[in-house]
Order: structure tokens, then C-alpha cells, then sequence
């Protein structure tokens, strides 16, 4: 079975080990957004190309989702990085060690350990370090600022207890939080393009946690 990479920060690995975040939500890089407009997902739609040396028009089958856009030249269409029934490995912070003279296995950050261990970033995991496992179920579109209080909390954002109680507050609370995380995650040069306030467009990927043994 073919797998895909993923990567999430250890806050993020935390919710989803702990079942609260089903959902992640990916950039779409078109700047600036408000110069286009979403239509439509389309699955192996047509492109149309142009003939090299002749110049005639000729349709191209694509593969997969795309989703499809307009601005003032066209159509522009762009593949879904993951597409429903993908299955990712995530990467996660990590080292790799012995624990008391054991054998060498790997640690994760997000398990807390309380031992000296030179972390290294998610990026650099190999596949083989991978312990979770994800299985996309759903591929959408969508404005940043469209999540409301049940994306947020699908998101991994969590409230307290009063929060929770709080019926005319707790919409505003989640969206304020989860934008500090969407900030949190967008380079400083990129802000204005693709942060919080430049409301980009963004894959909504849904995802259930699969079993190592139900990959292999």
C-alpha cells in the first residue's frame, strides 16, 4: 500500500493520539485569494491544453481531485495533496536511543519523555519511525475564516470546562484559538498572504486513525 507523508507539530500529534483532532486544514497558494474564486471540486476533470508547433486545443485527462477556480485568465485547477482513501504516515518530532542500556528504539517528544534525548525535526523522521498512521475520508474547500466552533474543535482546539458552558462565547473562543494555532504555523514573511487575516483558501482534510498493521 502506497503511504504519503505528513507533517504535524507535537501539539497537534498530541490531540490526535488523544482522538480529538480528525481533521487538518492545509494552505492553498493563491495570493491573494480575493482574486479568485472557488467553483467546484472536480474528480479526473479535463485540462485543456495547447498543441506544441500547431497551437490547437486538445483536452488532457487529469487524475484525482482537483479543485477548480476562476480568475481573470481562466480556470486554474489544482490537485488535492491528499485525496479521499489516501493513507498518510505522520511525522512527529523524534530521536532515536536506548533507555537504561536497552536496545535502540525510537522516542517521540509528544510522549513527554523525561530523559536527555537531541530531538530531531519532523521533517528528517524516516518512514520506518512512523507509529501513526491515517487514512483520509474527505476532501473539501474552503475560506480559512469559514471554520466555525465544531471545525475548531475537530482542529484538536480544546476549551475548559466554563468555556464549554459558555453557549455565546464558545463559537468566538475556538475561532480566536485555532487562529493563533493558523498563525502559529505560517512563516513571519508569509503573514500577509497566507496568515489568519489574508483568509486564504485551504484543503479541509478529514481523517481516521488506522492500525501499522492494517498499512502493511
Amino acid at each position: 500500500m502506497i503511504t504519503k507523508p505528513i507533517l504535524f507539530n507535537t501539539e497537534m500529534v498530541k490531540a490526535i493520539l488523544a482522538g480529538r483532532k480528525t481533521v487538518t486544514r492545509r494552505l492553498i497558494k493563491l495570493a491573494p485569494a480575493d482574486e479568485y474564486h472557488f467553483i467546484e471540486l472536480e474528480t479526473n476533470p479535463d485540462e485543456i491544453r495547447i498543441q506544441p508547433g500547431s497551437g490547437e486545443e486538445y483536452p488532457y485527462k487529469l487524475s484525482g481531485l482537483y479543485a477548480v477556480f476562476t480568475d481573470e485568465f481562466g480556470y486554474p485547477m489544482i490537485k488535492a495533496p491528499y485525496q479521499p482513501g489516501d493513507v498518510l504516515y505522520v511525522r512527529e518530532t523524534w530521536c532515536k536511543g536506548s533507555l537504561n542500556g536497552g536496545a535502540e528504539q525510537y522516542f517521540y517528544r509528544a510522549d513527554e519523555n523525561e530523559f536527555y534525548c537531541s530531538w530531531k525535526p519532523s521533517i528528517h523522521m524516516p518512514k520506518g519511525a512512523a507509529r501513526i498512521f491515517l487514512r483520509v475520508t474527505d476532501v473539501r474547500v474552503e475560506r480559512l475564516q469559514d471554520i466555525r466552533l465544531e471545525g475548531c474543535l475537530a482542529e484538536g482546539v480544546q476549551l475548559t470546562f466554563l468555556e464549554e458552558r459558555d453557549f455565546a462565547k464558545r463559537g468566538l473562543i475556538a475561532w480566536q484559538r485555532y487562529s493563533t494555532v493558523w498563525d502559529s504555523t505560517i512563516n513571519k514573511a508569509g503573514l500577509d498572504k497566507y496568515g489568519w487575516e489574508a483568509n486564504p483558501y485551504v484543503w479541509v482534510v478529514s481523517f481516521e486513525r488506522i492500525s501499522k498493521e492494517e498499512v502493511m
